[in-house]
């Protein structure tokens, strides 16, 4: 019923510069789209940044002043504008959405909805 689809990983170098994308579609009425999650092999999925239904930010301690979240409700479609990469920024990327109301931890049980995951991968 809702679709979570992400684009825009790849490979880059150490320092560079990439930008993700995550593209809703399908019955999103009352469905807000607004977290990036990352999870690097055998490792745990792990917050990186939220974005409020008014437009207000939470991120991660390791990717401040790093990364910045934001989202255009015309085209249904969130980003995550990443700078200054790192090798430990290597991981799959995910996008995440939620239905419910209530408290938000920034945890994966938060988040009701989720797309396949882009790679991305820093080279040093």
């Amino acid at each position: 019923q809702v679709q979570l689809v992400e684009s825009g990983g790849g490979l880059v170098q150490a320092g560079g510069s990439l930008r993700i994308s995550c593209a809703a579609s399908g019955r999103t009425f009352g469905i807000y789209v607004r977290a990036w999650f990352r999870q690097a092999p055998g490792k745990e999925r792990e917050f990186v940044a939220d974005i409020t239904p008014t437009g207000g930010t939470v991120y991660a301690d390791s990717v401040k002043g790093r990364f910045t979240i934001s989202r255009d409700n015309a085209k249904n479609t969130m980003y995550l504008q990443m700078n200054s990469l790192k090798a430990e920024d290597t991981a799959v990327y995910y996008c995440a959405g939620r239905r419910r109301t209530g408290p938000l931890t920034y945890r994966t049980f938060d988040y009701d909805y989720w797309g396949q995951g882009t790679q991305v991968t820093v080279s040093s």
